[in-house]
């Protein structure tokens, strides 16, 4: 079979690292002929690496993008793929109606987004990357659909695989330090909270233990993030809190870790490396990965909303109890590496998702059902515009209200 995979830009990302994984499984497990449509991006690098063949898309501006669907579509003219693998909401779009529906090529849609993406078509083959989202679109009418876990090389992200000791040198990490490792982008949405009360845990808990947090990763909330460590930094006297920028192959920043804490992909390779993890996710959601939790995550995800607390007791006791505990890093970072195995190593991802391609090839929806579902996913887009274009301009009037009243105070 020949698969098209078209992904998001290139950038450095869990999800852009799922779907060239994925995709080289599939040539290389299940004898998929594979060729790789997306927009540039440092994870080109990647692409390369793993021998796949490699077609650039246009940057898009908006969504839909007319100059990215006229790509795919002399892509699709010149390979000629028995189906399509789209990657989240806005390549869907693109592909589907330029694609799919004048063209009739079969495609399925891969989503690892924590709750439904409403935005997708209803009868379109589609993936969850969890449990409890497949559960909710089951409940929704959606068919068909497939649990595709967030997959994990466990090869190559495992203890003993990557020496740790330049990544400790370079950034000068003592041996008794606690080093605890976060891989994340980062952007304001998000991921920015996590690191946020990462750094304020580091805050509180720096004068009582050697803590020593490394921050992977790059995005807009760069700058703030880097002001916030400076803070902690020259309040604790040290170096407790070090950004060290974007790295295509992070893996160093794992083996080299004691603690790691994230959401999502990056939690799961803490895990594969066997290191106790601590997981995070939004309005103050902090929990310990631990035999009492496995399920839990299992079934959500590696993620949580909290109780929009600004109170960051959770993170904090989370990480004291690790600290004072450390004894048991081990048996943590053991049966989180075990949990990884059973559950979201590659090779079985990989097989879930073959079945469920071939399946899409052979039972693909009708023309009719086909234009109904679009014309269904067109009013939810456009109604949906028109409410974040209204929510936009509110921001926008109580900004310049703000604006105005700070502008009027300082004249008075």
């Amino acid at each position: 079979m020949k698969l098209m995979v078209f992904a998001q830009q290139l950038e450095v990302g869990g999800t852009q690292v799922n779907a060239i994984e994925l995709a080289a499984a599939l040539r290389d497990l299940h004898g998929y002929d594979v060729v790789f449509f997306a927009t540039p991006g440092p994870m080109v690098k990647l692409v390369e690496e793993k021998g796949l063949r490699f077609l650039p898309a246009p940057d898009p501006r908006f969504f839909p993008s007319p100059a990215r669907i006229r790509a795919l579509r002399d892509a699709v003219r010149r390979e000629r793929p028995d189906l399509i693998q789209v990657w989240d909401w806005w390549q869907c779009i693109d592909a589907y109606y330029g694609v799919y529906l004048p063209m009739r090529i079969p495609m399925i849609v891969t989503d690892m987004m924590m709750d439904i993406t409403r935005i997708l078509p209803k009868r379109l083959p589609t993936t969850f990357g969890t449990p409890q989202v497949l559960d909710s679109a089951r409940a929704a009418g959606r068919r068909p659909v497939e649990l595709i876990l967030p997959p994990v090389d466990v090869r190559l992200n495992a203890p003993g695989a990557v020496d740790p000791r330049p990544f400790r040198e370079r950034y000068g990490i003592d041996d008794g330090d606690i080093t605890i490792v976060t891989v994340s982008r980062l952007s304001e949405s998000l991921k920015g909270e996590s690191l946020s009360r990462t750094i304020d845990a580091v805050r509180t808990l720096g004068h009582d233990f050697p803590l020593r947090f490394v921050i992977v990763g790059d995005g807009v909330a760069r700058a703030r993030l880097e002001r916030k460590a400076d803070q902690v930094n020259r309040e604790l006297g040290r170096v407790a809190v070090t950004l060290a920028g974007e790295l295509l192959d992070p893996r160093p920043a794992y083996s080299a870790a004691d603690v790691v804490i994230g959401m999502g992909g990056s939690a799961l390779r803490g895990m594969a490396f066997g290191k106790a993890v601590v997981v995070v996710g939004e309005e103050g959601f902090s929990a310990l990965f631990t035999p009492e939790t496995a399920q839990l995550f299992y079934h959500q995800g590696m993620y949580g909303r909290g109780e929009r607390s600004i109170d960051n007791g959770g993170l904090v006791g989370d990480i004291r109890w690790l600290c004072e505990h450390s004894d048991q890093l081990p048996a943590l970072g053991q049966f989180s590496r075990q949990f990884v195995l059973h559950h979201f190593a590659l090779e079985t991802v990989t097989a879930r998702l073959a079945e469920f391609c071939r399946s899409a090839v052979t039972d693909m929806n009708s023309l009719p059902i086909a234009i109904v579902d679009g014309l269904r996913t067109a009013a939810v887009y456009f109604r949906e515009r028109r409410f974040l274009a209204h929510a936009r301009l509110e921001r926008q009037i109580r900004t310049s209200r703000d604006e105005w009243t700070i502008l009027r105070t300082s004249i008075t």
